[in-house]
């Protein structure tokens, strides 16, 4: 059966074309799952800081923020998940609707603002869970109702009760849709957060920063030293971007999905040059060739979301493949 061709078009015209009721239903019936190994093919496996990957192919945060169909991912084919992001209060997020589909160009627009039930109820469902097949990661970001002055405290609270469960942990700083939230990637703020989070960080799990793709060079050279300053293992490139390349909309929000593409691969080029740092390339990937050109800017691994969205289940091995011709 053709998801593109089938099943898209009936899971976008579920709930009056809301796509975040559609997004819940899947989630819901992905959560029926059961358990299963991850598949993955001979030679797709991929060690990166320090941590052994089934492939090198992942879920990116915000598709399962609660962790709510963990056992489904790995039987699609994932070699790892992140969930998230999570905050240390219970939030709902901002007003719907909130979540927009650009069929046309593959591309989504959302401004959720981290919706999730809390970082003790993740805690909580991962203790039930028990382990995975494939590394978990854990994306952290700041409470909406926790101010600046706060946020340190905000996301080591969410470390902590976190902590035996993350294979890492991702620093989420560049979201555009938690007012305030970019401005801890300034060198002063992501200084003191980074050291909070090291300071607790007992087994040196490895901790990656998320950046922005609206970030200049300049700034983004300022986020690598401290984050190279502070024994940061990784980066995350890229988040969403507040840009509109090849969309046309006056929703606010965070652009994600193929028009990012372009953007996503000269940061992931930029940071894996500059810093040396395994990098996670995120952003615009659609097809096979995406995912090598992704590789082929410095990326160690990628992940998937809008794209997964767009073109199914299918984009996941197709992924997976492309990464095993690039070891």
């Amino acid at each position: 059966m053709s998801y593109e061709r089938l099943v898209r078009p009936v899971l976008f015209r579920l709930g009056g074309g809301d796509a975040e009721a559609v997004h819940e239903r899947t989630l819901r019936w992905l959560s029926r799952v059961p358990a299963g190994r991850a598949h993955s093919p001979a030679g797709a496996r991929r060690t990166v800081f320090g941590i052994d990957f089934p492939n090198a192919v992942g879920l990116a945060a915000g598709m399962d923020k609660d962790g709510r169909a963990l056992r489904a991912w790995p039987r699609l084919g994932f070699g790892f998940v992140e969930v998230g992001t999570v905050t240390w209060h219970p939030q709902p997020g901002n007003d719907r609707p909130r979540l927009f589909r650009f069929p046309e160009q593959e591309a989504i627009v959302n401004r959720m603002g981290f919706n999730n039930a809390g970082a003790q109820a993740l805690a909580a469902r991962l203790r039930a869970l028990g382990p995975l097949p494939v590394p978990l990661g854990i994306s952290l970001g700041k409470s909406k109702v926790t101010p600046l002055t706060g946020a340190v405290e905000d996301y080591v609270s969410s470390f902590r009760v976190l902590y035996e469960h993350g294979a890492y942990f991702a620093v989420n700083v560049s979201s555009p849709n938690t007012p305030g939230l970019r401005e801890l990637q300034d060198r002063a703020h992501l200084s003191a957060l980074l050291g909070a989070l090291q300071a607790e960080n007992r087994d040196r799990r490895p901790i990656l920063v998320k950046v922005a793709p609206d970030l200049t060079d300049t700034a983004l050279g300022e986020l690598l030293d401290v984050c190279l300053g502070h024994g940061v293992a990784g980066l995350i490139a890229t988040n969403t971007t507040i840009a509109r390349p090849g969309v046309t909309t006056a929703e606010t929000g965070g652009l994600s999905g193929r028009p990012l593409a372009a953007r996503a691969l000269e940061v992931v080029r930029f940071v894996a040059k500059e810093s040396g740092l395994p990098v996670v390339g995120v952003g615009g990937i659609t097809t096979r060739g995406d995912v090598t050109r992704m590789l082929d800017a410095g990326a160690s691994l990628v992940q998937l979301y809008t794209g997964l969205i767009y073109r199914g289940p299918r984009l996941v091995r197709q992924a997976v493949q492309a990464t095993r011709e690039q070891t």
